[in-house]
């Protein structure tokens, strides 16, 4: 086969009705192609290597998250149990004595007032789930008494008005009569009133 400057690009490619036929390229062609689609990969990766260093300047430009000793921690604790704020002498003190900035205080405060107040929060959160809980359970018993009153209610024939109870026999029995308690509700409450007492 002659090599008359041409080359047969042998890609698959899908068309609608036209074939997989490639018309052949030049080779000078075909190959500034090739050099250009490399050009462009380059380019693509120099610039996404530039925007990687761009972010990690960034963050070390970035402060480091402050590490305290247990001295640092347990002397700003202290203080803070004394005044949940610090004035500016204050913080100006306490940051001298710590060998920290002023700007380190304010922030170590405002964090450990957030904390506290989230952990407060939390607290709060607890005990109204507990008595919210607490006060379910007593509603429910409240119903089913309620329901067991009316039942009871409903269910209960009067047998008599007064019931007699009889002690001894023959002659020398005595009849003791005492009317017999009946239940009501209270329209108003609705709560059981217990008559004939």
């Amino acid at each position: 086969m002659e090599d008359d400057g041409t080359i047969c690009n042998t890609r698959l490619s899908l068309g609608l009705g036209i074939g997989s036929y490639v018309m052949p390229l030049k080779k000078q062609k075909f190959e500034e192609a090739i050099i250009n689609k490399e050009l462009i990969s380059l380019k693509t990766r120099i610039d996404d290597e530039e925007e990687e260093d761009e972010k990690s300047d960034h963050r070390n430009s970035c402060r480091k998250k402050l590490r305290l000793t247990k001295e640092q921690s347990a002397m700003l604790e202290d203080s803070f149990k004394l005044h949940s704020s610090l004035n500016p002498v204050q913080k100006q003190e306490l940051a001298e004595r710590l060998n920290l900035k002023p700007r380190q205080i304010e922030v170590w405060f405002q964090n450990r007032r957030a904390r506290k107040k989230l952990k407060q929060t939390e607290l709060d959160c607890e005990l109204l789930r507990k008595c919210c809980e607490n006060l379910r359970k007593e509603n429910r018993m409240l119903k089913k008494e309620v329901e067991e009153l009316r039942g009871g209610l409903k269910v209960e024939a009067p047998s008599s008005s007064s019931s007699s109870l009889i002690l001894g026999s023959g002659n020398n029995s005595i009849q003791l009569s005492r009317a017999a308690p009946t239940l009501a509700l209270c329209s108003s409450c609705e709560k059981p009133l217990i008559k004939g007492h």
